[in-house]
């Protein structure tokens, strides 16, 4: 029997690792982290948009473990403000610090009138041929004046989706797959992964 494909997921976030599994694995991929390797070498986000900062990540890595990689950069885009955080949301106020992140968002949203926003994922798989496919996911929602719920991570708490009358943080982690800007990204990935493999 053929061995499943092994994917290297280019992140030490474990939530972001867990969604992946949860999606990939019943595909029949074997998902691994990049905690499960020492020599990863360090790696300049330096682009100017989320793709960009994505093939950075996979790049890198793809390159250094000589596996295939997939990557993803994420953010939270609010237009009244200039689309901050964009693609400095992790390290907002503070290196991956989420209650400065969200503390300096409501700050920056005190007098605004208009109060919506969106969380982007570029998702990037690559090869170590330097081979690359790129998918996209977008779940637009407004920003509360106080945060809600427990289960997310992030800007979850502050990220309401009118439809769902919910906040991502007070989503299941099944219901947020199904809505959540990662979660639509993966799903185009799962499309078209197999015949891109």
């Amino acid at each position: 029997m053929a061995t499943k494909p092994e994917i290297v997921i280019a992140s030490s976030n474990p939530n972001k690792i867990r969604e992946f599994k949860e999606m990939l694995e019943p595909l029949g991929f074997t998902i691994k982290s990049i905690a499960d390797f020492d020599n990863i070498p360090a790696i300049d986000e330096n682009g100017k948009t989320f793709e960009e900062n994505a093939t950075i990540k996979a790049q890198t890595v793809a390159q250094a473990l000589q596996v295939p990689v997939l990557t993803d950069d994420s953010g939270l885009v609010v237009p009244a403000i200039n689309g901050e955080p964009g693609i400095y949301s992790a390290r907002y106020a503070g290196d991956h610090d989420d209650e400065a992140n969200n503390q300096k968002l409501l700050k920056r949203l005190q007098h605004a009138d208009d109060r919506n926003a969106y969380f982007h994922t570029s998702l990037v798989v690559m090869k170590p041929t330097g081979e690359k496919l790129h998918v996209t996911g977008i779940v637009s929602g407004e920003i509360l004046t106080e945060p809600r719920g427990e289960n997310g991570f992030g800007y979850d708490p502050l990220f309401y989706v009118p439809t769902l009358q919910k906040t991502l943080a007070e989503l299941t982690d099944d219901e947020k797959n199904q809505v959540s800007h990662r979660g639509r990204a993966l799903e185009k990935l799962q499309q078209v992964l197999n015949d891109w493999w």
